[in-house]
């Protein structure tokens, strides 16, 4: 494989973690990381002119019109050298030759992303894990979907300014950037944790199904029609209805190479599924990183102090 240009890793967080010391250390001489934080208030702001070689602190603002998430990738990709731009976060480990592998899998089949698989740290979390896992990993599995965590292309991939000028107006960066980008999948999953209260799994959930709502909008219809479809007939045929979907939930895990009991909940989170959903689709605004938004139209977001 010949040497990957000059490539930026854009990486949201207003602390240092654990996971900024991984990235750091696999950048290559002409690579750097992009901590991007959102003032000089965040404890990561302290780090300016202290980093490592290859690593500098952006400051991205507070967000008007959008997410802190997409304002933030937004300043990162104006500020990235690289000809070659990665994203990821901050809530999973990276591994040692994970920067190496995302740069093979670009030269192999082009802008590449690798999926995620959410594990509850809460009760609820834990009771959503099998959702997550059908809806999440495998929706990105299929192709064409982005995850922000893990994800390699190129400034040329797409048309930056309008990419930008959409970020700059939404809540969600991943679904932005697979409005706007063709990416394949390789099955290489990252176990993120997900919640830590049962408020901010139920959070997490509204703003999942509003991102679908409005990103993959004929999905999200399908995707009340089955919810509605196996709520049903795990009630009506319980033992027809929740073996099914436990036995469909238990294969899932098997691919995904996931070996938590969990999968055992997928009857109970099916019957549901559907009040979850209208719950969710209800709810008029949502909390994410400390703001509330209120997602009015794809272009339309609002953003208020928590």
């Amino acid at each position: 494989m010949t040497d990957p240009p000059p490539t930026s890793v854009l990486l949201p967080t207003v602390r240092w973690t654990d996971a900024c010391e991984e990235v750091a250390a696999m950048l290559g001489e002409e690579d750097e990381l992009l901590v991007i934080a959102d003032d000089a208030d965040d404890p990561v702001a302290d780090r300016r002119g202290e980093t490592a070689e290859g690593v500098r602190v952006v400051l991205a603002g507070e967000p008007e019109g959008c997410s802190g998430k997409a304002n933030a990738i937004a300043a990162g990709m104006e500020a990235a050298e690289g000809d070659r731009i990665v994203w990821t976060d901050d809530d999973f480990r990276h591994p040692p030759g994970w920067l190496a592998e995302l740069h093979a899998d670009y030269e192999r089949q082009g802008p590449t992303t690798e999926l995620p698989v959410f594990v509850g740290r809460d009760p609820l979390g834990v009771l959503l894990e099998p959702a997550y896992l059908v809806g999440g990993t495998l929706a990105v599995a299929a192709g064409g979907i982005a995850w922000g965590g893990a994800v390699v292309f190129e400034h040329d991939d797409l048309d930056q300014t309008a990419f930008l000028d959409d970020l700059r107006r939404t809540v969600s960066d991943d679904g932005t950037l697979s409005d706007h980008l063709e990416v394949k999948p390789v099955k290489r999953m990252r176990i993120v944790p997900a919640g830590g209260s049962i408020r901010a799994s139920l959070e997490r959930f509204v703003r999942f199904l509003w991102i679908v709502r409005y990103h993959a909008p004929r999905a999200s219809v399908v995707n009340v029609g089955l919810a509605v479809a196996f709520s049903t007939l795990c009630l009506a045929a319980p033992i027809i209805g929740i073996g099914f979907v436990t036995l469909f939930s238990g294969a899932t895990y098997a691919w995904a190479g996931l070996r938590r009991p969990t999968f055992l909940l997928a009857g109970p989170v099916a019957i549901a599924m559907p009040a979850l959903m209208a719950y969710a689709y209800a709810r008029r605004t949502f909390v994410w990183g400390g703001r509330r938004y209120r997602w009015v139209r794809k272009s339309d977001v609002r953003v208020y102090p928590e």
